[in-house]
């Protein structure tokens, strides 16, 4: 009986099915789901996956909520997780250049290596910002040669995302591909509703919406419609032009697409340490500038934030960089609600 046990398992190993054992009942038997095993660097990205995919994905994250997306350890048990999946989900632009290379080496599986259909880097066609224009080198600091890769902060970026998703989703399982295009859609018009409020969404479309406001004529076009503003836009409106500074340059596509005002960051160049001639010189400029927030990440010391803003006055906004990130983060929705919620709090005009 044992020998045959086995001779079905190393059967269903060859042909990509699953064993399992329940000891109560003291059978085995195969993984009847069939869903696909998905791999994300991110949180953000699990939970987007999540949303596309629906009952049809197993997703497990490489990084925590609460962790640096640049940095993780290539551990065993992730390395094992890559090994077995069907799909590999990136942020891409080197976010993960420390450690994603690594895991797909361990790994061993070419379903998930560059340039199959089970790799994906989500920021193909994503709006861009902070390119740089000349040559990039290690005295600049931690800057990204293709862009700033926290694009994510974006609910624009966020729709192009879960379609590159849904697209690749349909590709490596076409049997499915209606249920993630369903999903997909429902998932866009979640995220318009809460971006222009769901009468806006309802009686423009969102697609026309996104036209107006990336053009940056959104009031100027809504003037002429019989139909008023919600959701984020309309709640973030105080927010507008109000002066903060940021620990790192992860804030850049939320601070661009809500009107908010960098005055200078903690970092006096992207990924290195402050020291006391630049915290002098930044305390002075956010007085002569009356900045009153300073946003950073969970994940960061905040011992220089927390010198300046004694010096200053100013309130230190700890928040969520990512779902997960906070208690009340637990989808991309939520995300940006606990963004906007908490700088209302402290410095909504």
């Amino acid at each position: 009986m044992k020998r045959l046990m086995l001779v079905i398992m190393l059967v269903m190993s060859t042909i990509g099915l699953e064993w399992i054992e329940d000891k109560e009942l003291n059978v085995c038997f195969a993984d009847a789901s069939q869903s696909l095993r998905v791999l994300t660097t991110t949180s953000d990205l699990k939970s987007i996956t999540e949303e596309i995919g629906g009952k049809y994905v197993q997703v497990t994250s490489i990084c925590a909520g609460n962790q640096d997306p640049h940095f993780a350890e290539a551990k065993p048990s992730i390395i094992v997780n890559a090994r077995k999946a069907d799909l590999l989900v990136v942020i891409g632009l080197e976010l993960e250049v420390g450690y994603e290379p690594l895991i797909i080496e361990g790994a061993r599986n070419a379903k998930i290596k560059p340039g199959a259909d089970g790799y994906l880097d989500v920021s193909d066609g994503v709006l861009l910002r902070e390119l740089p224009t000349g040559k990039v080198d290690r005295s600049m600091g931690d800057v990204h040669p293709f862009g700033n890769p926290h694009y994510w902060l974006d609910p624009y970026n966020a729709r192009i995302m879960s379609q590159n998703i849904s697209n690749r989703l349909q590709k490596i399982d076409p049997t499915r591909s209606a249920d993630y295009q369903a999903n997909y859609q429902a998932f866009i018009k979640k995220i318009d509703e809460a971006m222009f409020g769901a009468e806006a969404t309802a009686k423009i479309g969102g697609d026309k919406l996104w036209e107006q406001e990336i053009s940056g004529k959104l009031d100027e076009f809504i003037k002429g419609q019989e139909v008023q503003l919600g959701g984020w836009i309309e709640k973030a409106r105080p927010l507008r032009g109000l002066k903060i500074v940021i620990f790192h340059r992860s804030w850049t596509y939320f601070t661009n697409r809500f009107g908010l005002s960098t005055t200078g960051e903690i970092e006096p160049k992207p990924g290195i340490p402050p020291g006391p001639g630049h915290l002098k010189d930044l305390i002075q400029k956010m007085k002569s500038e009356n900045a009153r927030i300073i946003l950073m990440e969970t994940f960061y010391d905040r011992k220089s934030s927390d010198f300046v803003a004694n010096q200053t006055g100013a309130s230190v906004a700890i928040c969520a960089l990512s779902v997960g990130g906070k208690a009340e983060v637990n989808d991309y929705i939520s995300l940006i609600d606990h963004l906007i919620n908490h700088l209302l709090k402290l410095g909504g005009k």
